[in-house]
């Protein structure tokens, strides 16, 4: 499906001082991932990772709903390759490279793909009456973007498996008992708790928020003496900077820090 002339598919806009809003723009779809979302969500990324003056970044979708997954009539007339980028993977966003803390905000049902992206986010706040889920055996696919093994690693196995092989979603407010999700909230309120979020996560040192997350990231992937060496490292990199002198000096001058992001 085509874009209409002079649409984005993804817009990017800095909302606050060190937090960017990514939004899909393709309400008129249910926001599913087309090639230009692809390229639109990659270029995001890329855009954040190369602001040092931007900590946060919160992706959501326009119109009610977050994303239904990949744009089937992409890949039905044989565009499906474009729905992925070389770096970025699907949506050209589950296989990217991110030192930034990202928040997913669910105004609306996130399946398939769309549940895939949220997976993707260190953190979500989705609307008490959204599903989410990965329907793709419903339809003899494989939810091969990372549900079928980033849902397992976030949610008990038992309530994982039901997900995967029967399809079937689960509301948001189940989603967050289980710690899928960080809140469930009405949906008028879903941006607002992700900006919360986002605020309380740019408050502090934005260096020891990018270390800290990426030894967190790799908690599931590496073995414990391999992790303390990675945290290890992480630690060293943050002492070597300006920011590390700031934080003690705010304390004892009883101030709030001033961090460079050096």
């Amino acid at each position: 499906m085509s874009e209409p002339t002079g649409k984005q598919a993804v817009l990017f806009e800095v909302v606050e001082p060190h937090i960017a809003l990514v939004t899909l723009n393709r309400p008129e779809a249910r926001n599913a991932v087309n090639g230009a979302v692809a390229a639109g969500l990659e270029q995001a990324v890329e855009r954040i990772e190369a602001d040092a003056d931007l900590w946060v970044a919160i992706l959501t979708g326009a119109g009610p709903v977050f994303c239904a997954g990949a744009d089937l009539k992409e890949v039905s007339s044989g565009n499906a390759a474009a729905l992925a980028t070389e770096k970025g993977g699907f949506a050209g966003f589950v296989r990217a490279r991110r030192s930034k803390l990202w928040i997913a905000a669910a105004q609306g049902h996130a399946l398939a793909g769309g549940l895939e992206l949220l997976l993707s986010c260190d953190l979500a706040v989705a609307a008490e009456a959204a599903n989410l889920g990965l329907p793709e055996v419903k339809r003899s696919l494989v939810a091969g973007a990372g549900g079928v093994f980033r849902l397992p690693r976030a949610l008990p196995r038992a309530i994982a498996l039901e997900i995967i092989a029967t399809g079937d979603p689960i509301p948001a407010a189940r989603a967050a008992q289980f710690g899928l999700i960080n809140a469930a909230v009405p949906a008028s309120e879903v941006m607002p708790a992700a900006l919360a979020l986002a605020r309380r996560a740019a408050v502090n040192a934005p260096i020891a928020v990018r270390e800290s997350l990426g030894v967190a990231r790799q908690a599931y992937d590496k073995a414990e003496a391999d992790l303390w060496e990675v945290s290890n490292k992480a630690g060293l990199r943050v002492r070597a900077t300006e920011d590390f002198q700031e934080g003690p000096r705010a304390f004892v001058e009883k101030r709030p820090p001033r961090w460079t992001g050096r």
